[in-house]
């Protein structure tokens, strides 16, 4: 594991050499830091830590914030005969959905606040990396949804980036993602301490996925310039990302580790 971690993980080219003197050597907390994800688990397929936590999802699956839905398709492969539903808030990727439908899947445009279904239908919810970009105002609306539609006994995946690690440095010069973040964490929280919850946790997972770029370009188009986000980028603030990504760039490209927080709840009932 620690030499699968040592692949995806390198300190930027400036900062240390073969034999460095002790002024380039790298900071202590970049040392912990760099040790401390060294030992946690590295997952590159996060549908294999879903079907260790739920063997047998479904066969009623609906997604909260579904983007394209990637992770769905690979889960129909894997459980034929799954009845998906994806929600998505952002309506560029929301026709790009329906232009690409296949059997078992189907996609409505709608947020996660006002869920458009009755009350039970389901028996499995997905929240990908999405909980933090529900409004601040309607997201313990958004959990009290999910409750709503999940079967007694439903489990709810919800899996969420940690605000940390080189990548995030990066992203966060332009998209600074903090508050929401701890939102999100504080919101399931709330959820499971109120007086009347309808939830128990029943699993917490912590991992990193390895996320690769071939350069800068491939970078800019996947993470700053996203269709349901505008980060207003101007040339100034490019090239001050641009000098930030640079030193994480090798002849294979720059590769990052992804720290990645899992809670899975069940209804109770």
């Amino acid at each position: 594991m620690f030499v699968d971690r040592l692949r995806w993980m390198t300190f930027p080219a400036d900062t240390v050499s073969a034999t460095p003197p002790c002024h380039q050597r790298p900071p202590l907390r970049q040392v912990a830091a760099f040790l401390r994800t060294a030992m946690t688990q590295l997952i590159t397929d996060e549908l294999d830590l879903l079907a260790e936590l739920v063997p047998t999802p479904g066969p009623r699956v609906i997604e909260l914030g579904c983007g394209a839905a990637r992770m769905a398709r690979q889960m129909l492969e894997r459980w034929p005969g799954l009845d998906y539903m994806g929600l998505e808030v952002d309506a560029i990727q929301h026709a790009r959905n329906l232009q690409d439908t296949p059997a078992g899947m189907r996609f409505v445009a709608a947020g996660a606040q006002d869920i458009p279904c009755g009350a039970t239908e389901f028996d499995l919810a997905l929240m990908l990396k999405s909980l933090h970009h529900v409004p601040l105002a309607v997201m313990d609306q958004a959990l009290a949804e999910v409750a709503r539609v999940l079967r007694p006994g439903g489990f709810f995946y919800v899996s969420e980036p940690v605000y940390a690690g080189p990548l995030n440095e990066i992203v966060r010069l332009y998209n600074d993602e903090g508050t929401v973040r701890a939102a999100a964490q504080a919101a399931l929280d709330r959820a499971l301490a109120a007086a009347d919850s309808p939830w128990q946790e029943v699993a917490q997972r912590h991992f990193d996925m390895p996320v690769r770029f071939s350069d800068f370009a491939e970078f800019d188009q996947r993470m700053m310039r996203p269709t349901f986000a505008d980060h207003h980028i101007d040339d100034a603030l490019q090239a001050r990302v641009a000098a930030a990504f640079a030193p994480h760039c090798t002849a294979e490209g720059a590769r990052f580790v992804r720290p990645m927080h899992v809670r899975l709840l069940r209804r109770r009932g």
